[in-house]
C-alpha cells in the first residue's frame, strides 16, 4: 500500500497551483461581485487540458485517472471554488455521462468537443419537484416519427446558460417510474430549446447556475443516449463519480480556509504575540488539519476504487460526506479566527465561508449520503 503521489502527480499539482495563481486568482473578486464567469477562463481552462481531465485521450480528452482528478479539483478549489465547481460539473456530469453510456457516434461529435474545451457542458436531472427525490421528474419525452418531443424544465443547472452541449434526463414512459427515464443529448440552438432564469446565489456566484427550458422541443431519436429507459440507473452511476469529484472541491475549499487561517494565527499579534501561540487557536487548527487529512484519505481511496473499475456508491457517499461537511466547518473556523476582518470581503475566509455550503447540497445532500450509506452498510452487515 502507497500513500504517496507519483512523480508526474506532483508535477499535475504544481503545474495546476501555478495556472491557479496565474490565471484564476486575478479575476475571482471582480466575477463574484458579479455573479457572472469569466467567459475568456474557459479557452485557457481547456488549453491546460482541465475540462477533459477524465475523458480518454481518442477523445481529445487529457486521460488522467480519477485521483489526478481529485488532485486537480483540489487545488482549483483551493483558489476559487466557483472555478472548481464548473470544472467539476463539466468532467464528472455532462462528459462523463457521454463517456459511459454514449455510443461511438455520439462520442465522436459532442464528447470530443466537451474534452477540448471548446464548449463548457451542461448535466440536466434536478427539477423544481425533483432534487433528492431524482426518480420523480416531470419533465416528459414524446416520441414523434424521427423526433422526441420535449415539455419540462430544469432547474440549478451549473453551466445552464453558457453550455453549448447538455445531457438531460426526461420521462420516456410514466408507468415504468424510474425505469421509464431517458437520457438525451441537446444542443443549444434546438427548437424549443432555451436558458430561463439565471440564479443570483449566496456563494459559488461566478459559476454559471441556471434553469433550462424545453417547449415542444425536437430533439433527433438518435440523441438518445443508451436504451431507453436506462437514463435513472446511468445517472445514478454518474452521480457516484460526481460525488468524488465534490469531495475533491470541497478538500480545495477546506485547504484553502485552514491554510488563509494559519498564515493569519502567525501574522496576528495580540497581547504582544502572535495568536498562534493560543491554546485554543492551536487546538481549532489542529482539529482542521487532522480532519482534511481524513478527508483527503477518504477521497484518494474512492478515486483509487473507481480507477479500478470498482462500484463506490458507499465510498463516494463516504468522501462527499466528510469532505463536504469539512469544508463547511473549517471556512467557519477560519472566519473566527480571523475575527472581525473574516467578515469582509478584502479577506479570502469570507468567500470560502459562503461557498462551502453547497458543497452539502449538490450532487447530493447531507442526508442523502447518509441514507446511502445507512443502506450499504446495513446491507454489508
Amino acid at each position: 500500500m502507497d500513500f504517496s503521489l507519483t512523480k508526474e502527480q506532483e508535477m499535475l499539482r504544481e503545474s495546476v497551483r501555478n495556472f491557479a495563481q496565474k490565471e484564476i486568482k486575478p479575476l475571482i473578486k471582480e466575477y463574484d461581485d458579479k455573479g457572472e464567469w469569466p467567459k475568456e477562463l474557459t479557452a485557457k481552462l481547456g488549453e491546460m487540458g482541465l475540462l477533459g481531465i477524465i475523458i480518454p485521450t481518442e477523445y481529445s480528452g487529457a486521460g488522467y485517472s480519477n485521483v489526478d482528478y481529485v488532485i486537480v479539483l483540489e487545488e482549483i478549489s483551493k483558489v476559487d471554488p466557483s472555478v472548481g465547481l464548473v470544472v467539476a460539473a463539466h468532467n464528472s456530469l455532462c462528459s462523463n455521462h457521454l463517456n459511459l453510456f454514449a455510443n461511438e457516434e455520439q462520442k465522436q461529435k459532442y464528447l470530443t468537443r466537451l474534452a477540448s474545451g471548446q464548449t463548457l457542458g451542461a448535466w440536466g436531472l434536478t427539477e423544481p419537484g425533483a432534487g433528492s427525490d431524482a426518480a420523480s421528474l416531470k419533465t416528459k419525452a414524446q416520441k414523434k416519427g424521427d423526433r422526441w418531443i420535449l415539455n419540462g424544465s430544469k432547474i440549478f443547472i451549473t453551466n445552464g446558460s453558457l453550455a453549448e452541449i447538455s445531457v438531460v434526463m426526461a420521462v420516456t414512459d410514466a408507468e415504468k417510474k424510474k425505469n421509464g427515464i431517458s437520457a438525451f443529448i441537446l444542443e443549444k440552438g434546438m427548437k424549443g430549446f432555451k436558458a430561463g432564469k439565471k440564479e443570483d446565489k449566496l456563494g459559488i456566484r461566478a459559476a454559471d447556475t441556471a434553469e433550462l427550458v424545453f417547449e415542444d422541443m425536437e430533439v433527433p431519436v438518435e440523441n438518445m443516449v443508451g436504451e431507453e429507459g436506462s437514463g435513472y440507473k446511468a445517472a445514478m452511476a454518474v452521480l457516484d463519480g460526481g460525488r468524488v469529484s465534490i469531495a475533491g472541491f470541497s478538500l480545495g475549499i477546506a485547504a484553502g480556509a485552514l491554510e488563509e487561517s494559519i498564515k493569519y494565527a502567525k501574522e496576528r499579534i495580540q497581547f504582544d504575540q502572535p495568536i498562534s501561540n493560543f491554546q485554543a487557536i492551536q487546538w481549532m487548527l489542529a482539529d482542521g488539519f487532522t480532519e482534511l487529512e481524513a478527508s483527503r484519505l477518504l477521497t484518494y481511496r474512492a478515486a483509487f476504487l473507481e480507477d479500478k473499475g470498482i462500484k463506490i456508491p458507499k465510498e463516494s457517499a463516504m468522501a462527499k460526506l466528510f469532505a463536504s461537511e469539512l469544508a463547511v466547518k473549517a471556512s467557519s473556523m477560519a472566519v473566527q479566527i480571523f475575527g472581525g476582518y473574516g467578515f469582509c470581503k478584502d479577506y479570502p475566509v469570507e468567500k470560502f465561508y459562503r461557498d462551502s455550503k453547497l458543497a452539502t447540497i449538490g450532487e447530493g445532500t447531507s442526508e442523502i449520503q447518509r441514507w446511502i450509506i445507512a443502506q450499504r452498510v446495513l446491507s454489508d452487515y
